[in-house]
């Protein structure tokens, strides 16, 4: 059944909409999170502040809808890296995501830095970007959940982690494919971060052999 047809003013709406994010992600690249104005992007737009709030309460608002479409855009790019390779090996799927969640990053390195660098003072993230950074992750532990052995908890950590998925909601994975996954993503995290903000180049290293070899590394740890 084909969706009821928007109102011009419903168009209207989602292009102003639209328009101040991407003069939003613009600020962004130039000043980083907190260089978002409401009002400057208004006056980018050609339009008054009080006209912009009408479409964004404020800017801790407007923050929401860009780290919510900035997971939302990582979610879609993993599992859609996770159904190309569905096929492979569950080791070289966890490849691929890894590649794919490199690859995404560097493709935009201010939108990488808006959701995973350094928190924006002031601003509280609402529950809908948690569901949608675990939703990004998920890729990551399926890989590793298809590989894990069972392990009852034992350690606080353990138990940590598993009060967070229970939170979640959702299928348990196994314990160890949890504990593997956390440390994944805190690794290839740490690795992607610092090649971003071009910690790297000074060094003349290339971070592409030393993500590679950071991902076969978390292959090859122990489960516990």
């Amino acid at each position: 059944m084909s969706a009821e047809p928007r109102s011009p003013r419903e168009r209207f709406r989602e292009q102003t909409r639209n328009e101040a994010k991407q003069v939003a992600m613009e600020q962004l690249a130039a000043s980083g999170p907190s260089g978002i104005s409401v009002n400057a992007i208004a006056k980018r737009m050609g339009i008054t502040g009080p006209a912009l709030y009408r479409y964004f309460a404020n800017r801790d608002a407007l923050l929401t809808e860009l780290i919510a479409d900035g997971y939302r855009d990582l979610a879609e790019t993993l599992e859609g890296v996770a159904h190309e390779h569905r096929r492979k090996t569950p080791e070289n799927r966890f490849r691929e995501v890894a590649a794919g969640f490199r690859a995404w990053a560097l493709e935009g390195p201010q939108r990488f830095l808006l959701l995973f660098g350094t928190p924006v003072p002031g601003y509280v993230a609402p529950d809908e970007t948690f569901e949608l950074a675990d939703r990004a992750f998920a890729p990551i532990l399926e890989a590793l959940a298809a590989l894990a052995p069972e392990s009852p908890p034992s350690s606080a950590l353990d138990r940590q982690l598993l009060a967070w998925r229970d939170r979640r909601g959702g299928p348990q994975p196994p314990l160890p494919a949890l504990r593997k996954a956390v440390r994944a993503w805190s690794r290839l995290h740490g690795v992607i971060s610092l090649e971003v903000i071009g910690q790297f180049g000074g060094m003349g290293v290339d971070p592409e052999p030393l993500f590679r070899v950071e991902v076969e590394s978390v292959l090859a740890d122990p489960w516990d």
